[in-house]
């Protein structure tokens, strides 16, 4: 039972993160660029990490950190989502929320890899049956839209994979500090660096004024940030914490299924009868990693 908990928990993080590029995609009717959207997002999410952090430092368990943990914590806030943020939206830009998705959630297999080498955590036969069957199907449903995409798309394609890159760092970078702070004092510090480095950004290379918006647009900017980055956060946190990186990541490629039915709900792309078959591929990938971690 406690194994399915920390599968729904992942596949719930998953959903708050499909999101995202539905409401990116509402702002960017309203002519706005990728930096002052992700300003805007992080500007609704800093208060709340602020708020945390400063209720989890003056707890009993809280511990004193290190230069060193310092500046682990700057790296992969730099790495995990500052930099994985901005090259997605800059790709979103450029593709639609389905192919974004798709491209993005190559990040598992990253992971994956990346944590083979690092910590020679083997790759068990389990979790590369899973890795297939999930990104076949992700293949399988998206292969329609990556034609219709146009010149752009290849564009959209390396900015939203240097994401996933940037963020696989973060994932197994992670997992050494979170059992030291603990999952909420870690987020909450790594947020605010993530979030504050967005800020200076924006104003480096923007007018403030770009911040100006109709009222539509910081009801998307307050979306962007509590549902897709608050609370997310703090999910992704606590299950690289209870299952690792590596298979955290694999419950989480639930997360383009979600892309598509809200895609096709509010910005009107279509389901194709690709995309139906990928989603019963890859939630076949899904369940089959969550019965292997049971045995």
């Amino acid at each position: 039972m406690e194994t399915i908990f920390r599968n729904l928990h992942r596949i719930d993080r998953s959903n708050f993160f499909s999101a995202k590029a539905i409401f990116v995609k509402l702002v960017y009717r309203y002519d706005i660029d990728s930096i002052t959207a992700l300003t805007l997002r992080m500007l609704f999410a800093i208060p709340f990490f602020a708020w945390i952090a400063f209720r989890s430092k003056n707890t009993k368990t809280s511990v004193n950190l290190t230069k060193k943990d310092w500046g682990l914590i700057f790296i992969l806030g730099f790495l995990g989502f500052y930099l994985a943020s901005l090259f997605d939206f800059i790709g979103l830009e450029y593709i639609s929320a389905g192919l974004e998705r798709l491209t993005l959630f190559v990040y598992p297999t990253i992971v994956l890899i990346i944590g083979s080498f690092l910590f020679k955590r083997k790759i068990k036969k389990a979790e590369m049956f899973a890795i297939f069957l999930t990104y076949s199907g992700i293949l399988v449903a998206f292969i329609g839209d990556i034609q219709t995409e146009g010149p752009n798309a290849t564009k959209g394609v390396l900015f939203v994979l240097a994401s996933a890159i940037s963020y696989s760092l973060y994932l197994v970078g992670s997992e050494s500090l979170i059992p030291k702070l603990g999952s909420v004092r870690f987020t909450s510090y790594l947020m605010l660096i993530s979030g504050l480095i967005v800020v200076i950004h924006f104003f480096i290379v923007r007018n403030p004024k770009n911040l100006i918006q109709p009222p539509n647009v910081y009801l998307y900017g307050l979306a962007l940030g509590i549902l897709t980055t608050v609370i997310p956060a703090y999910l992704t946190t606590e299950g690289i914490r209870m299952i690792g990186s590596g298979r955290a990541a694999i419950i989480g490629s639930t997360g383009p299924i979600s892309t598509i039915l809200l895609a096709w709900i509010f910005l009107e792309e279509p389901i194709t009868s690709s995309g139906i078959a990928g989603t019963i591929l890859v939630l076949t990938g899904v369940l089959w990693i969550g019965r292997k971690k049971r045995t």
